[in-house]
């Protein structure tokens, strides 16, 4: 298999949760609810599609101050919402809040012939896997060490749904490993299907390759040298990178580590994240010159972020032009808060409470 090296991750203020156990509705082909005791942000409904939740754990109260402006509903469930705050207060809150890309989340048609290509071919261990049949899906958590400390994969089946679109907007994700030559050859003899031979970057001077998955996600292998997070990007397109910039510094509080323009080749790449690229995931952002929309299929979901505050995430996030899909709070039955919105380009990503899914994975 790919070799690997994990260098030990550093003590992070933020937490990662364990995500496995909400579904968001889609078209009726595919089943999404979940009522397990964890949570999980398994896929993406356009933002026409209702969205709805089934939980199997008690109903729980809860009730957690913003400002004085705590109130009970009817129904048992709280209802928040955030004492008068200025809005540099709230975007400056946004650079102080404990965050860190938690996982990614997309479908494939073959949970089992999946595992099997990751773990064989690129080194990923299956961190755990769950069988939901009364909601006819199953999901699969993989990655370079635990949950709580790294960035994983999240894979999700749906019964008798065998493939999907992958559209022209999702790109890849990255993988940096200590020899590409080496990590292609073990792929190639596996059966894995090679897109680019290792060489130089186009426009640069790092050593990468690409490589396809079983359903046709193309993986970046970057060569570099031991590093603590090993699955180091998540690439989308966008139509205006200096909007999506400036979104994602606002309503992510991510920093902006570098841009690269390649007029020969016309395009433009952002990094962006919450540490170097050689020690954390980051979002790679790529604008290709004169394209503003791509299509996006029905395969990639989503990101999961994790924060300290769902409520004032969300006042951020419209703050800086994102559209919220659901509003902030706790999910039904369950005490985890979260909130979910779409970037401009309409990429989705959910925020997850750090503190709830600390008791989550407890």
């Amino acid at each position: 298999m790919v070799l690997v090296r994990v260098v030990p991750m550093a003590s992070s203020s933020s937490i990662r949760p364990t995500l496995s156990s909400l579904r968001f509705l889609t078209p009726s082909s595919l089943s999404l609810s979940n009522p397990s005791s964890r949570i999980s942000f398994s896929h993406l409904p356009s933002p026409s599609v209702s969205q709805s939740n089934s939980f199997g754990l008690k109903a729980s109260r809860e009730l957690r101050q913003h400002g004085n402006s705590t109130r009970i509903m009817a129904s048992g469930h709280v209802s928040q919402s955030i004492s008068a705050a200025s809005p540099e207060n709230v975007l400056e809150w946004v650079k102080q809040d404990k965050r860190r890309m938690l996982h990614v989340v997309y479908r494939v048609g073959d949970l089992d012939r999946t595992i099997k290509f990751y773990t064989e071919c690129l080194g990923m261990k299956l961190l755990r896997k769950r069988d939901i049949p009364e909601e006819k899906y199953t999901n699969a958590f993989l990655g370079y060490g635990p949950e709580d400390s790294h960035f994983v994969i999240e894979l999700t089946y749906n019964y008798g749904v065998d493939k999907y679109d992958i559209g022209t907007g999702f790109g890849h994700f990255g993988i940096a490993v200590d020899d590409v030559a080496k990590a292609v050859e073990l792929i190639r003899a596996k059966g894995g299907k090679i897109t680019r031979e290792p060489g130089p970057v186009k426009g640069g001077r790092s050593v990468i390759a690409f490589i396809e998955d079983p359903d046709g996600y193309k993986f970046e292998l970057i060569e570099r040298g031991p590093t603590p997070e090993p699955l180091c990007q998540v690439m989308l397109r966008v139509g205006d990178l200096n909007r999506s910039i400036e979104f994602y510094e606002k309503a992510f509080g991510m920093e902006l580590l570098r841009t690269r323009d390649n007029p020969e080749y016309k395009y433009t790449i952002a990094m962006l994240g919450y540490g170097p690229e050689d020690k954390s995931t980051v979002l790679e952002l790529t604008y290709n010159y004169g394209v503003t929309e791509y299509d996006k299929g029905n395969a990639y979901a989503q990101i999961a972020v994790g924060t300290d505050d769902v409520y004032k995430t969300a006042e951020a996030i419209k703050l800086a032009g994102g559209k919220i899909t659901r509003e902030p709070g706790a999910l039904p039955g369950i005490n985890t808060k979260i909130t979910a919105c779409l970037d401009p380009d309409g990429w989705k990503s959910v925020f997850v409470d750090n503190v709830d899914f600390l008791k989550e994975l407890e």
